[in-house]
């Protein structure tokens, strides 16, 4: 009996129980907040299940795709477009999918043609024009970006703060892919990046025996993070940086995990498979987590005026992307069947990996089953109030 009651309540907590998802007398009040297109009306209760997308369809007034060749701050070597050979979905599931760009321009235009993708109507339009992302001229030495992808993002319909969220997804297997499950904020309260913050639920690599100290930081490996600091050189994300592998021969490309955070007013913690993966507690505040006052003295603490839990007690918004290689993500001392065809100090990253892409193009499987294998797979994003 006792059992069967503590059932009751917990059931009741989560918003699974009817009666916790309307406004009756019932309803306590969510410290959650929520806004966008999406976003549910009136009063948030808690356990209320907030948000919802099964993927039954592509919503494009839900997910925006992003237009740029911008490299996501990594010098990455994907253009993100919007193109149902990217992103897609099929029996619910979205899958967002690499290919070559020269399938689209030709080849020697990556080497001597000029890329403008301002665009004219909203649908069209360069979402993105820093480190010219909206237009660029390809060379021999520096290629036009020589990959395909997508990122949507939940920006103008769904933002939120508190919750607690469930991604369920499978990871993708090439050489050399970045898949990403994160948020951003909506507002920059306290600044340009990272002052603001960013989350990031999941990403992994794509690499089926990418191996670091003896580690496989590919298929095998996921990792959760926190991004803070006043300003881009000083990021105390390694205090909130996580990690989790399976068990070896089995990565999160075989089988689809759920990737979940509870974000509260004191603390955030990750979870694989309901697994802790990190918590972060706020404690005094992130400017002493970071200990910026010893790393930087002077400096002024962009989060003086916010709650101990600034920068994250604004709303945030989903990002769903699948990048490919960059200058940092994938380290140069990380040993691979066939080796890494670029280096992260080199001028010509992209073209030095194109010029490689024997090695690695095979591990995509382009050309099998829509190249599923490939795909950053999303099953569902759920949210739920606190």
């Amino acid at each position: 009996m006792y059992k069967f009651l503590l059932v009751i309540v917990f059931n009741l907590f989560l918003g699974y129980s009817a009666g916790s998802l309307d406004s009756s007398p019932r309803c306590v009040t969510s410290v959650t907040t929520a806004s966008g297109s999406d976003a549910p009306t009136g009063a948030i209760c808690r356990g209320q299940l907030i948000f919802e997308e099964n993927f039954n369809e592509l919503n494009f007034a839900r997910w925006q795709h992003e237009s740029t060749l911008a490299g996501g701050g990594n010098w990455e070597f994907q253009w993100y477009s919007n193109n149902r050979s990217n992103s897609y979905t099929n029996n619910g599931i979205l899958y967002l999918r690499p290919t070559l760009t020269n399938d689209t321009i030709g080849n020697p235009t990556l080497t001597s043609g000029v890329l403008n993708i301002h665009g004219g109507a909203p649908a069209d339009q360069c979402t993105n024009p820093s480190f010219w992302g909206c237009e660029r001229t390809g060379s021999a030495n520096n290629v036009l970006n020589p990959i395909k992808s997508a990122r949507v993002r939940t920006v103008n319909s769904f933002a939120f703060r508190y919750g607690r969220v469930e991604v369920q997804a499978r990871m993708p297997a090439g050489d050399w892919l970045w898949p990403a499950i994160w948020l951003m904020p909506k507002h920059n309260a306290y600044g340009s990046w990272p002052a603001s913050g960013e989350i990031d639920l999941v990403e992994s690599r794509g690499n089926l025996n990418l191996v670091q100290n003896g580690v496989n930081i590919g298929v095998e490996q996921m990792g959760s993070t926190l991004h803070f600091g006043p300003y881009p050189a000083l990021n105390a994300y390694n205090t909130a940086h996580f990690t989790r592998n399976t068990a070896p021969g089995n990565g999160y490309n075989r089988n689809f995990h759920r990737f979940q955070l509870d974000w509260t007013p004191q603390n955030m913690t990750f979870y694989v498979d309901g697994l802790q993966v990190g918590f972060v507690n706020a404690g005094s505040g992130f400017w002493d987590r970071g200990g910026f006052s010893q790393r930087a003295p002077g400096t002024e603490n962009p989060w003086q005026y916010g709650s101990v839990m600034a920068p994250f007690d604004q709303e945030f918004y989903f990002i769903l992307n699948l990048a490919v290689g960059g200058v940092n993500y994938f380290p140069d001392n990380a040993s691979n069947p066939g080796g890494k065809p670029w280096n992260n100090q080199s001028p010509q990253a992209s073209t030095d990996f194109w010029n490689g892409r024997n090695q690695w193009l095979p591990t995509w499987r382009l050309h099998q089953d829509m190249s599923r294998e490939a795909s950053l797979q999303v099953d569902y994003v759920k949210v739920w109030a606190l």
